[in-house]
């Protein structure tokens, strides 16, 4: 079987889509699938050729739609040797133009005998993008009245063509139903998504992460891993560890691990902003790290050198890291709008709270304030977690059962 995956970028700076095809990589290809990525980035980007399938690079993409002239050309040209088409994500040029071509090739009558002796088989994974909050968020009204129109005249046209929607877990189906008004896929799958083992920890990775945070030594930390953005609540991390470090100051009740925020997007407006918050407030200078993105064995170092994760987002629709810290058997204290929280609250293996200044204070409260017996018995519930929900073979059996059967 081979498959063809339309995303707008397979960048790793990008996060969640392009990884979930990363991940699944390894297994898919043990069962008989072979897989191919077209997508909008430059051709000349440096992640370029370290994937271990072909990505065909058509971009750079033009406007904020992410527009390029090739890539319905080529998607005339190529989509008659896959027996998949799987379109990643919504609201962009990708998605108009893989809808555009599959129909074109339909209508062209020709009988193209691949493996299934049918036309290409076509699947929107939306990874979260039909999720109500990028509807009803105060900050996005005007680009909600555009994905309205855009819903009206294109996008909900787009969703019915397919054969089905993917999912990534069962809270992301639930929401999708609540953002637009004729909503009607043919078919919803939730497919899960898979996120692979990490790497063995090894005493070199430590050095990696030291590097990175000179100060920080062994002291215990909390762990964010991710985008540093408005949407993924660190302006709240940051106040809330603040008004922690104060009350322990005033009544020394509490004893706080540092803080380390990973991730790209500390050169931006809203990193601008965290670091006045940081400078506003002397308790916290010597407190907080910040070392960038982390990659490789920094950020394993990272994940397996940390107490817990932290996320207190407004929205994830799975969140990789978040996974990724259950695997390494690290509790995650995460906010009820990362859809995956009630896979974790089920299985004991984190704290969740709202994702408002009062709720992420007492994520951290929670946590500091167990004991030492239950922050190894949360420990061990977050591998489990891991085990049970989000392993990388059953979520490519889950996947590979969705699209040979639909």
């Amino acid at each position: 079987m081979k498959i063809l995956h339309v995303i707008g970028s397979m960048d790793p700076v990008t996060g969640g889509p392009c990884q979930g095809i990363r991940n699944l990589n390894n297994v898919l290809k043990q069962m008989n699938i072979e897989r191919e990525v077209v997508c909008l980035d430059d051709p000349k980007s440096t992640y370029l050729g370290k994937d271990k399938f072909p990505i065909h690079a058509l971009g750079p993409s033009k406007t904020k739609w992410q527009y390029s002239p090739k890539l319905i050309p080529w998607l005339n040209k190529n989509i008659e040797r896959f027996d998949v088409v799987i379109i990643n994500g919504i609201w962009l040029h990708h998605v108009y133009a893989a809808i555009k071509a599959l129909k074109k090739f339909k209508k062209r009558k020709i009988i193209f005998q691949n493996e299934s002796g049918t036309f290409p088989k076509a699947f929107i994974m939306l990874h979260g993008m039909l999720d109500p909050y990028f509807q009803n968020d105060r900050t996005r009204r005007i680009k909600a009245i555009r994905n309205w129109i855009y819903w009206y005249l294109i996008e909900g046209y787009n969703i019915r063509r397919v054969n089905a929607l993917l999912f990534a877990c069962q809270t992301e189906m639930e929401l999708a139903k609540h953002s637009f008004s004729y909503y009607k896929p043919r078919k919803e799958i939730n497919v899960g998504y898979g996120v692979e083992e990490p790497p063995v920890f090894t005493e070199t990775m430590k050095w990696s992460l030291s590097e990175k945070c000179p100060g920080l030594n062994d002291s215990p930390y909390l762990l964010f891993l991710g985008r540093v953005h408005p949407k993924k609540g660190v302006d709240l991390l940051i106040k809330a560890y603040s008004e922690l470090l104060e009350i322990n100051e005033n009544r020394s009740q509490i004893e706080l691990p540092k803080l380390v925020i990973a991730g790209p997007g500390m050169d931006t407006d809203y990193g601008n902003y965290l670091m006045k918050l940081i400078s506003r407030d002397p308790k916290i200078k010597d407190s907080v790290f910040f070392p960038g993105m982390l990659t490789g064995e920094g950020k394993w170092a990272a994940l397996y050198g940390s107490e817990a994760f932290v996320l207190p987002s407004h929205q994830e629709n799975f969140g990789i890291s978040v996974v990724e810290a259950l695997a390494c058997e690290k509790p995650v204290l995460i906010s009820d709008k990362i859809n995956i929280w009630k896979e974790i609250i089920e299985g004991g293996g984190g704290v969740i709270k709202d994702d408002t200044l009062e709720g992420t204070i007492e994520l951290i409260k929670s946590w500091v304030n167990l004991n030492m017996e239950e922050k190894l018995k949360m420990a061990k519930n977050a591998r489990n977690v891991y085990e049970n929900n989000f392993g990388v073979l059953a979520a490519a059996i889950r996947f590979k059962n969705a699209i040979v059967n639909n």
